[in-house]
């Protein structure tokens, strides 16, 4: 096998979603958001996809950038995707080798990257260095055979309004500062600092695979209480982007209202089926999922490496 690693082309597009399809099925993942991902990106990250390409046929890409919202400076990030097929064949080496190579270049501390709770998977990191760190629990709901919970029959609580993320499209604001809240209190390695309004559009409100008819968004008292957001694929695959409540309203089973409301918009748009991850250590998210039917998936683990030590 010849293979050589080199950085993404627009024409590899659609090669590379097949790619993170195969190895990772429950992923939002489309020849657009790939491109997107790319172009989008702000010069602070540093951002590269790096591919590998065996015999003309790509293989496995590396995403690789530094977190330049982290309020810790030099903190990386290199997530490694591999073709079912190609494993075992060195690609996952040469693609770290690379990624590693030059995120050590930009003077990075510190590299996170997702790994499968699978043995081929832990014992790859572990053997380059890298230590277990967090754990996010994928879950799947089937929507063509799961009873969802009944949408409330006598009409919302008071004061309480359910809309959809496309109602705010005028001036969608609110939806940021609700966003950069909760956004705050979710667990996670890196600390982040809140995007500014205008980063935030271009990363959140323009992502390519943001269903703004299937994102429900709570209002009570005409504040942006609490909102649910889909990502779709075209494909029947409807993924949680992130379901938040903003403290004050808490308790008030907000969070279940409108993901409720945004899995059965999706249901009735063709979607088959429903994704999710929590961090391990999000125990009301958790429960709130657990209470929708969504069983366990796959798990994944944030290993890191000190490139200083």
């Amino acid at each position: 096998m010849t293979m050589t690693v080199r950085d993404f082309r627009a024409a590899d597009a659609e090669a590379v979603a097949a790619a993170r399809r195969s190895a990772f099925p429950y992923l939002v993942t489309t020849p657009r958001t790939v491109v997107w991902a790319v172009e989008s990106a702000p010069v602070e990250r540093h951002y590269r996809l790096l591919v590998a390409e065996a015999d003309g046929r790509v293989v496995g890409t590396s995403e690789v950038g530094v977190f330049h919202d982290g309020e810790e400076p030099g903190l990386a990030f290199a997530n490694t995707t591999v073709c079912a097929e190609a494993c075992g064949r060195g690609v996952g080496s040469a693609l770290v080798t690379a990624a590693e190579g030059y995120l050590a270049g930009l003077g990075t501390a510190k590299i996170f990257a997702w790994t499968l709770d699978e043995p081929y998977a832990v014992t790859f990191a572990e053997r380059r260095g890298y230590r277990r760190g967090r754990s996010s629990r994928i879950q799947r709901l089937d929507l063509t055979a799961t009873a969802l919970p009944p949408l409330e029959a006598d009409g919302l609580p008071d004061g309480v309004d359910l809309r959809t993320a496309a109602d705010f499209a005028d001036d969608p604001r609110p939806l940021y500062e609700a966003d950069a809240e909760c956004t705050a209190d979710e667990p996670g390695d890196v600390t982040t600092t809140p995007l500014p309004y205008a980063e935030w559009l271009a990363s959140t409100w323009e992502h390519p695979a943001l269903d703004r008819e299937l994102t429900s968004v709570a209002v009570v008292d005409g504040v942006v209480a609490s909102y649910s957001v889909a990502h779709t694929d075209g494909r029947g695959r409807y993924w949680s982007g992130m379901t938040g409540t903003l403290r004050a309203f808490r308790g008030r089973g907000l969070a279940k209202l409108t993901k409720n409301d945004s899995l059965h918009r999706a249901r009735s748009a063709g979607c088959r089926e429903a994704y999710t991850g929590n961090d391990g250590d999000n125990g009301p998210m958790l429960a709130v999922n657990k209470w929708f039917g969504y069983e366990p998936a796959v798990t994944e683990w944030r290993y890191f490496r000190d490139l200083s030590a």
